[in-house]
């Protein structure tokens, strides 16, 4: 399952996005935390795994899908992905390549996986395929 959190920049999604986490984070969750950099480092809870996208040569919405199924072979017990900022992570800006990627993303996580994926942009901007999502 997939949930995006849209928005123009300043509208309280990153505040969002953390509460959720560190929400779940009190749980018996596997959690991934995907982000470029280290801004939200000192606001999660410890048991949060965060993967600064800086470290590895990632760019483009197939490389992602690629890079987090490898975190996912890892860890089986991956529950919850969380995204700061997809489109700064992927470097993409095509948002109809954006609502093709979150159905590509959707049929690999299934059931199992929840993933929360901020991008943004306002939902008036984005197509109907990302919208769905959100």
């Amino acid at each position: 399952m997939i949930k995006v959190i849209a928005g123009e920049k300043g509208t309280g999604k990153t505040a969002q996005l953390v509460d959720d986490i560190n929400e779940q984070a009190t749980t018996d969750n596997n959690i991934v935390c995907i982000q470029r950099g280290h801004r939200l480092d000192r606001l999660l809870k410890y048991r949060v795994r965060l993967v600064d996208l800086d470290e590895y040569p990632v760019e483009g919405f197939e490389q992602f899908l690629s890079f987090v199924a490898g975190i996912c072979a890892k860890d089986y017990d991956v529950t919850h992905i969380y995204v700061d900022s997809i489109l700064k992570i992927t470097g993409e800006t095509d948002y109809e390549r954006f609502g093709a990627f979150l159905s590509k993303f959707d049929s690999f996580l299934g059931d199992k996986i929840t993933a929360t994926i901020i991008c943004s942009r306002s939902a008036g901007e984005l197509p109907e395929s990302v919208t769905k999502y959100c």
